[in-house]
């Protein structure tokens, strides 16, 4: 079931026992509704999303601190990975 349908049944701080007593409170409702789970297929294919998004989350990092490190030095390299490829390619 989605935190969003528990949430309104939490009464005090956020912690397992109040999670928990929340979640029973919101299971007996009639008019819950569930997630369904899903299969083999639908989590590996999710898996290797966020493993994808993550590498790219990555790379603009590498990318953004080397062009804040090619700059202490003066240079401005065009935007963007092909940007620094060409700027470190051209200074060798």
């Amino acid at each position: 079931m989605p935190p969003a349908y528990v949430k309104p049944y939490v009464k005090r701080q956020k912690n397992d026992t109040t999670d928990a007593e929340a979640i029973c409170e919101a299971v007996t409702r009639p008019n819950m509704r569930f997630v369904p789970t899903k299969t083999i297929k639908q989590q590996s294919c999710l898996m290797l999303h966020r493993a994808r998004h993550l590498f790219i989350r990555q790379q603009t990092a590498v990318i953004n601190s080397i062009h804040a490190y090619i700059a202490e030095f003066g240079i401005v390299a065009p935007v963007g990975r092909r940007g620094v490829e060409q700027t470190a390619g051209s200074r060798r």
